[in-house]
């Protein structure tokens, strides 16, 4: 309890104090809350409504946070989306490889397994004609 010469604020923080007035200390302080202020240890959190969401996550780990983001209808079709332009970018470069690629006949479908076999044939018989 307080004596009558001590006021709240000449306490060390607790945990859960230093949590919710204190967001920016990375570090446990053993002084009081206004000479860790004083000293520019510590910010003071500026509470929104939208923080106490965000207050629940920090006692979770750092994998737990990424999967909780993760985990949300607007990551996932963000990430789709990255996904879908990353693969059809992909298959356009196996179709560019295709078109410079002598086969018979020449609108054969290959796949792409084929097409990579393919183009490291071509290459090394290209070296050849260059060699002789």
């Amino acid at each position: 309890m307080l004596n009558s010469d001590q006021t709240e604020l000449d306490l060390a923080p607790t945990h859960s104090e230093s949590e919710s007035v204190f967001s920016d200390c990375s570090t446990v302080h053993t002084g009081s809350i206004e000479a860790a202020g004083a000293v520019g240890l510590c910010a003071p959190a500026r509470m929104e409504p939208g923080d106490a969401g965000k207050k629940d996550l920090q006692h979770l780990s750092r994998e737990e946070r990424r999967r909780r983001r993760r985990a949300t209808a607007k990551y996932r079709t963000a990430h789709a989306t990255r996904e879908r332009i990353r693969v059809e970018a992909f298959n356009m470069a196996f179709a560019e490889l295709r078109k410079l690629l002598p086969t018979l006949p020449p609108d054969k479908k290959l796949s792409k397994i084929e097409i990579l076999r393919l183009a490291i044939c071509y290459i090394s018989y290209l070296n050849h004609v260059l060699d002789v």
